[in-house]
């Protein structure tokens, strides 16, 4: 266990399908390796990849126009470094992105990530901007009458300042911003406000922050309590640690990777809480929809008459998205987003001219928008709909993703196809909504936990090497999916046995190869990659944003401290803490009883067992290390207080996924 007076205080507080695989053919080439340990493309996924290619035959190269449509200007060289040189956003690193794809990427997955490499500052239409290609998401402009409102201002504060800079040398002028949007609680639409707007601008201009209902209490704590193992796991989703090439990292699907710099936020002022609601912003009229619990807890959407112009933020997108994220977060409802997408389209389709979005490149054209509005509302329904028929009838998670495919009007269209999320993962969402995580069949009621039950199966199956040679057979044979499945039995018997690592590894280079979702092939190659060097650390660098750790309630990192508790440990022991926050004017008492803690926001607790004085800033220190816990002032019992932080367990960062 992980323990520590220093320790512990700070890591208690600190937020944190692929296409249908082609039949099994014998590989007959060698396979080399790049200096990565990965191997070729076989035999099998070649034919794969290439089957994927004729697919795209009909692509009539409509999505490049429209993505490149309105360009005003482009850096080819769009590198972006922090204040210490380091480089949070580099759109050069995907250079090798031409031509046809290699045998090692999915073709319509390369496709994607050709048309995500397209970056530069665009007109939308009359009044508004977008930024492309400088984060994840796009930073969106819209020009009022005496100054500008942005749109969900990126990751990070270097990303967005960039942005800006290319805006501010083409289009922007000396005119001030005067407004803010934030569509949604995903910290990519939110977290780069300070590269474009300080707290003290926004205060002394009176600039007008505008956001969902719930915001706030949604963006700053989706990664509070699960933050160490949602960061972890955003390293498989979104390829970290992966090198950006033929064989690593190519895109993400909706974007090409989350940027790396530092991240904050700001408070609304205007909150939207109802479809219908309207503002004038600087001469233009707003009407708002609000889309709550669809792709994220808290959002919205936006129509502008004057300009015919829609923001589908990001309810709609050009990819299917994600029912369930891979990185781990609440599941989404289908049918809620699908109704969302429908009433969208019952409000504004016949009026809007445009539909631009939180990622990728606008749709133009009143026939063109009611068909991706209704393939996109309808994709989520089917899914949702389906996914309960199959159910309704006995059939389990795993089987139902097996067996659901979309009818060719939706699995055609390229704007609706799986770079994100996909069909598979997407069903056992929608499984999970309903039913959550049991399927029914008693064997799996109480299982045994993966490395007991691995070393039961390895014996039973006549040993180690017995299964490794079987699974290199299996291998040969193409069948990758089985492949995995069992060595991954072998690495969590034996997780020293070097031989089953190895192949596992090749079997996740060749699941990664054929991958057309990004994620996936993250997932697959990192795996890979940890096989072969050791955990590839977190995602999560909470370290860059203490901006953002500034609006958090004092009541959620409570809520985290309690979530890092040793249970066993606590249950030896009661004890009562006073927080005593003087510049808030504030006390919480914190309690551990039977291995619980508990907090309230109440008075001094005369018989704590110590009082520890201190400020919100002190506490954001402690966070960001730049404060010892033993300069705390305290009364009271301090061995007490020493005692209570030694009870939380510091999260590992950089726990093992593929191996136990």
């Amino acid at each position: 266990m992980k323990t520590g007076y220093t320790v512990a205080v700070i890591a208690a507080l600190a937020l944190s399908g692929g296409l249908p695989l082609a039949r099994a053919q014998p590989a007959t080439q060698a396979e080399p390796e790049d200096g990565a340990g990965q191997v070729a493309a076989t035999a099998t996924t070649r034919q794969a990849n290439a089957a994927v290619a004729k697919s795209l035959a009909d692509d009539d190269r409509a999505d490049f126009k429209d993505a490149e449509r309105g360009l005003i200007a482009r850096d080819p060289n769009l590198v972006i470094a922090d204040s210490d040189g380091h480089t949070v956003w580099d759109m050069t690193a995907y250079d090798f992105i031409e031509g046809d794809a290699p045998d090692t990427v999915n073709p319509s997955l390369w496709r994607q990530a050709k048309l995500n490499d397209l970056h530069g500052l665009y007109k939308v239409t009359d009044r508004v901007y977008q930024l492309r290609g400088y984060d994840l998401s796009n930073m969106s402009l819209i020009e009022g009458d005496s100054g500008w409102i942005v749109v969900d201002p990126l990751t990070t504060a270097e990303t967005a300042a960039a942005g800006w800079r290319m805006a501010k040398a083409h289009i922007l002028g000396d005119k001030p911003i005067v407004a803010v949007i934030f569509t949604h609680s995903h910290i990519d639409h939110f977290g780069g406000i300070e590269g474009v707007l300080t707290a003290e601008q926004a205060k002394r201009d009176n600039v007008r922050i505008i956001a969902p209902k719930g915001f706030m209490a949604e963006s700053t704590s989706e990664n509070l309590l699960a933050g160490p193992a949602m960061g972890r796991r955003a390293t498989y989703m979104y390829g970290g640690a992966l090198a950006r090439g033929p064989r690593g990292h190519v895109d993400s699907g909706l974007g090409k990777a989350p940027s790396k710099g530092h991240f904050s936020i700001l408070a609304p002022t205007d909150i939207i809480d109802h479809t219908g609601q309207t503002l004038t912003v600087d001469g233009l009229e707003f009407d708002f929809q609000y889309a709550p619990e669809s792709e994220a807890p808290a959002e919205l959407t936006f129509y502008l008459p004057q300009v015919k112009a829609f923001c589908g933020a990001e309810i709609v997108s050009h990819t299917l998205h994600n029912i369930y994220t891979l990185r781990g977060a609440k599941v989404r409802d289908a049918l809620k987003w699908s109704d969302y997408i429908d009433e969208a389209l019952q409000l504004y389709g016949n009026r809007a001219e445009v539909v631009f979005n939180s990622h990728h490149w606008p749709v133009w054209g009143h026939d063109t928008i009611v068909n991706y509005l209704k393939i996109q509302r309808d994709t989520y329904k089917y899914i949702h709909d389906q996914t309960l028929r199959m159910a309704n009838a006995g059939y389990t998670p795993r089987e139902i993703a097996e067996q659901l495919t979309l009818p060719e009007s939706l699995a055609k269209p390229f704007h609706n196809r799986g770079y994100y999320g996909t069909v598979s993962h997407d069903s056992k969402a929608v499984y999970q909504w309903y039913f959550g995580w049991f399927d029914g069949n008693p064997a799996n009621l109480d299982p045994l936990p993966p490395t007991e039950a691995a070393k039961k199966y390895v014996e039973f199956m006549g040993g180690a090497d017995a299964v490794v040679d079987k699974a290199q057979q299996s291998y040969d044979a193409g069948e990758y999916r089985w492949t995995a499945e069992v060595l991954n039995q072998v690495v969590f018997a034996e997780p020293d046995n070097d031989a089953a690592k190895a192949l596992l590894a090749k079997t996740y280079d060749q699941l990664g190869y054929r991958a057309q979702s990004g994620p996936w092939r993250d997932v697959y190659l990192t795996g890979a990659k940890e096989l072969r060097d050791g955990a590839q650390g977190t995602s999560l660098d909470m370290s860059r944003g203490i901006g953002l750790l500034r609006q958090v309630p004092i009541e959620r990192f409570f809520d985290a401290m309690a979530a890092r508790l040793n249970g066993p440990e606590a249950a030896k022991s009661d004890l009562t803490i006073n927080f005593d926050f003087k510049d808030l004017g504030e006390n919480h008492v914190l309690t551990i009883e039977n291995g619980v803690l508990h907090h309230w926001k109440r008075p001094l607790a005369d018989d704590a067992n110590a009082t520890v004085h201190l400020t919100h800033p002190a506490l954001l220190a402690l966070i960001g290390g730049k404060l010892s816990p033993k300069q705390l002032k305290v009364d009271g019992d301090r061995a007490s207080l020493g005692r209570f932080f030694s009870l939380l367990q510091a999260p590992d960062r950089d726990f093992a996924i593929v191996t136990p």
